[in-house]
């Protein structure tokens, strides 16, 4: 591929393509909680390497390109860039790179406000998977500062988590009434967001959970919250495997990498949530999750260069 067709393959990439950025972070997570060092930071490294061109991307659209800016920016996929930086930032933070990680969230904090009133105002009846994105990208923010505070940069860090996270799952319901449950049988990748906005629910969750800050009836709250959130993600799981069964789509799109996370991120809120809520059987059966989000990942991975390839000038 010659340098003028790269450049204008990665200016197409739509924002949707977020999404890889988000299935290669919480991978690297999930490695990281299963002791894979090596792994864990070859997925980070790639994913700080997607971050950056699509953070090129977004700056170049912005400053020259604005119509096309705003009329993506109204589309869900959008909040990719806002749940990417933040899954992003959770796994530097766990580095000991927490000022990076404060950065980042402060990044995401600020795009987020403008890009979901944005994505709200647009929404309709019947909406894909990424509707969900609503959930994940407000959801990635109480992750991620939740973290921060579990860093000891300060309490206030894990209201704020709790805020969103208690946001997030409103947005869900919001989001649920709108979905295209007709997606499950003919979704293009990015219906199984609708599952992977719980997960990463419950991973708030957990991480909340974990806190100091609560105790008593509080905890106990939020452990159950938990489990309700992580045992209705996997629900989510069932289904959509049986449907991808029951109606095979082996044709490559962006949107698959928006299966890759959700397949992760159960995976990673499972190992997440067994010490604090004291549910063992949380570890093994995430640990099997996870290598299976990897071998999707790697079959994605191939069917985006098998496709690159066919459209490719020979």
């Amino acid at each position: 591929m010659t340098l003028l067709t790269r450049r204008a393959w990665l200016a197409g990439l739509p924002p949707a393509a977020g999404a890889a950025v988000m299935a290669a972070g919480i991978l690297s997570v999930g490695l990281d909680l299963l002791g894979h060092e090596a792994l864990s930071l070859a997925a980070l490294a790639l994913a700080v390497v997607l971050w950056c061109v699509l953070a090129a991307d977004f700056t170049t659209r912005l400053l020259h390109d604005r119509g096309r800016f705003r009329t993506e920016a109204d589309t869900p996929a959008a909040l990719t860039a806002v749940a990417a930086t933040t899954v992003l930032g959770a796994r530097l933070a766990t580095l000991g790179l927490q000022t990076l990680a404060a950065v980042l969230l402060a990044l995401a904090a600020a795009l987020w406000p403008g890009l979901l009133t944005a994505v709200v105002l647009h929404w309709r009846r019947r909406m894909p998977g990424a509707a969900f994105l609503v959930c994940v990208a407000t959801q990635g923010l109480a992750v991620l500062a939740a973290v921060l505070a579990a860093e000891g940069r300060g309490d206030w860090l894990a209201w704020a988590a709790l805020a969103a996270s208690c946001l997030g799952l409103l947005l869900y319901a919001a989001a649920l009434v709108r979905f295209d449950f007709r997606e499950v049988a003919g979704g293009a990748g990015d219906h199984w967001v609708a599952g992977g906005a719980l997960a990463i629910s419950a991973l708030a969750g957990s991480k909340l959970t974990a806190s100091a800050v609560w105790t008593g009836g509080a905890h106990s709250a939020l452990r159950t919250v938990t489990l309700v959130a992580l045992a209705l993600s996997l629900v989510w799981y069932a289904v959509l495997l049986a449907a991808e069964l029951r109606h095979p789509r082996a044709q490559y799109d962006i949107r698959r990498w928006a299966t890759v996370f959700p397949l992760g991120m159960t995976a990673t809120a499972c190992l997440s949530a067994a010490q604090p809520t004291g549910v063992d059987l949380l570890r093994p059966l995430g640990e099997v999750l996870l290598w299976i989000a990897v071998g999707a990942w790697l079959l994605t991975l191939v069917a985006m260069a098998a496709a690159r390839r066919a459209l490719s000038p020979h």
